[in-house]
Order: C-alpha cells, then structure tokens, then sequence
C-alpha cells in the first residue's frame, strides 16, 4: 500500500577505473557548484568509458565528450570525460554506442585516447552527475579509488 515509502535505493557505478573526488574540487564553475546536477568526479585511468546505470543513451555529444542516460526509474546520469574536451572537437574520442541504445551498466560507451586528452585538454577529471534531480532525496558518494563498475553514488 505505502511502497513508495520503502523505495529502493539506486546505484550508479564508475564508468572507468580512476579515483574518485568531490565534484566541489574540480576546476570547472558550472560543475563545482553543481549547476549541471549533484555527483562525483573521477580522474581517470582507463580508456573505455561505461555505462554507468542500467537505461536507454538519451544523449551523446556530436563531439563524442560527454553522454546521458536515464534508467527505467526516471534517474538521468550524465559523464562528461575531461573540462572543456567539448574543443578538442571529437579528437581523441571513438563513439562504441548511439543515441536511443539500451545499456546495462558496464557496456561501453566510448573508448578515449586519454594520453591525448591529458595533453589537450584543460583536465581529464570527468564528472559524473545527477542531471535530472526531481526525484532524489539524498546521495551517498563514496570517495576512493575505483574500478570500472564499482559503486560510486547510492541515490534515494
């Protein structure tokens, strides 16, 4: 009767090995404070970017740098791999997905030259954010070195 009081909780997982960071630490105004969503960063380590949650690709950047997509539980996450990669004009990225695929977390999605990245672009730090925040009521982050698909974020 009052399920939606014993809602599950939604996990988001990292879309490349890394370590992870406080997105308020991070170079960039519009992600520091959180103007494009709550959530994490990460600094990289590996070249293939994943799917983060399980969910249908509602965005990839005609560039290749930064994708959404949003779970059957109406929760959008979005990777943005490097600050202002959006110059590098899709050098150094190669799409492995498309708009409108359904995903599972860990398939991948694009595959980066990262030493490229590193030497081209402002940060290789990749937010990884909540962009559609209605119906989050807290997130739990968890700040450590990862894996490709260990748990970064638990939403309620």
């Amino acid at each position: 009767m009052f399920g939606f009081l014993s809602r599950k909780k939604r996990e988001i997982y990292a879309p490349c090995d890394g370590q992870v960071v406080a997105l308020e630490g991070i170079d960039d105004e519009v992600f520091s404070q959180k103007l494009a969503g709550d959530g994490v960063a990460i600094i990289p380590m590996s070249n293939l970017f994943t799917a983060p949650i399980d969910g249908v690709i509602t965005k990839i950047f005609s560039t290749n740098h930064a994708y959404s997509i949003k779970s059957a539980k109406d929760l959008e996450v979005m990777v943005h791999i490097g600050l202002d990669t959006v110059a590098l004009k899709g050098e150094g990225f190669e799409r492995l997905a498309n708009e409108g695929d359904s995903v599972k977390a860990g398939d991948p999605i694009i595959l980066v030259d990262l030493a490229y990245i590193k030497a081209h672009a402002k940060d290789s730090v990749t937010p990884v954010v909540i962009s559609d925040e209605s119906d989050v009521r807290q997130i739990d982050k968890r700040l450590k070195s990862v894996k490709c698909q260990d748990m970064i974020m638990e939403v309620q």
